[in-house]
């Protein structure tokens, strides 16, 4: 991290261009579009590694079984573009690897879709396929659109009033940006956060009086999943695991993986790799040179892409992750509300 700070006149540039844009929707001169349905937004001040995915997949799971529930993101890395409908015919590279994601784990029982302009997006939604709320995923800094709840998510370790904007540090604005949130949720935190730590947070974020503050950590699944079925944790120890990682931060995720299985060869590559051939024989062949009972492991998001390698598909497992809030109650209930007393009228 010291080297970046010989880029701070950079960063100084970077700033007053993305404030300048900030004070143009501020003034009403660039436009903000707002919608008659609930429209919910998570997303970072940061470039990555807050844990987003698992927690449009909490909000996922709270609102699917009550409400007909629509994500929209750009679709970072897919190879197509304007409006995409995921389908059982959908393959990753259509729509990127966190809608797939989204898809996978929940099929029919949502609507996942993908535009990289988010207001033409949301009007076909609305018009074509009637959901009651939409999950915008990733959409803090795209500004055309007015979400009613605006959810912010910082890292424990690395919150965003501790960090610089680009290139000296990870932020795509000032942290001055965080005024516009609803909500403001501390990700991967310790498991033993104390209140001592908690009230220095709530300090170091200078967060206004409207706005709610969580915290939470990441929950990991006891059980593995491949094509070929379920892996319960009480036989991790047995395998020795090639562990494939292409995501922000894998620290934690590693570390887990290291605890719990017997062995672990971790490959990492950057966050939405796209594998290339030589990389998968590469894959294959340290798989192939792993001795014992062995397992070719990696994250939800990196199985949906490289689930389409005709190589590695059959050997290939999966370890999903989740989300616990510190207080759960509150949360659940400030969005279920905001969901109810916004609903369209139909």
């Amino acid at each position: 991290m010291n080297w970046r700070k010989f880029l701070l006149p950079l960063s100084g540039l970077y700033w007053i261009g993305t404030s300048f844009r900030n004070m143009l929707f501020n003034a009403g001169i660039l436009k903000e579009t707002s919608f008659d349905i609930p429209i919910i937004n998570v997303g970072n001040l940061s470039v990555g590694g807050t844990g987003k995915s698992p927690h449009v997949m909490y909000l996922i799971e709270l609102l699917k079984n009550k409400y007909k529930i629509a994500t929209l993101s750009r679709g970072y890395g897919r190879k197509t573009k304007g409006f995409v409908f995921a389908n059982y015919q959908t393959k990753v590279y259509d729509i990127g690897d966190e809608p797939m994601q989204f898809f996978r784990r929940f099929k029919n029982k949502i609507i996942v879709t993908v535009c990289e302009d988010r207001v033409t997006g949301a009007n076909k939604l609305i018009r074509d396929f009637y959901p009651d709320a939409i999950v915008l995923d990733d959409a803090f800094q795209h500004r055309n659109i007015k979400p009613g709840l605006n959810i912010l998510l910082t890292e424990y370790h690395q919150p965003y009033s501790q960090d610089y904007v680009l290139p000296a540090g990870n932020l795509r604005e000032g942290s001055a940006g965080a005024k516009r949130a609803d909500v403001v949720i501390v990700t991967k935190c310790p498991e033993n956060l104390n209140e001592k730590e908690v009230r220095a947070l709530q300090h170091d974020l200078k967060l206004k009086p409207n706005q709610e503050l969580f915290f939470s950590k990441i929950v990991y699944d006891h059980r593995i999943y491949g094509l070929h079925g379920e892996i319960p944790m009480s036989e991790w120890m047995n395998y020795n695991v090639v562990l494939i990682t292409g995501i922000a931060k894998a620290d934690d995720f590693v570390a887990f993986c290291k605890t719990n299985f017997r062995a672990v060869l971790h490959l990492e590559y950057p966050d939405h790799h796209n594998f290339s051939d030589s990389e998968i024989d590469y894959i294959r062949k340290r798989y192939r040179d792993t001795e014992g009972d062995k397992l070719l492991l990696t994250t939800e998001k990196d199985y949906v892409r490289l689930l389409e390698e005709e190589s590695l598909k059959n050997e290939l497992y999966y370890l999903p992750i989740g989300i616990e809030l510190n207080d759960p109650e509150k949360f659940n209930r400030l969005v279920l509300n905001y969901v109810s007393n916004n609903l369209k009228v139909k």
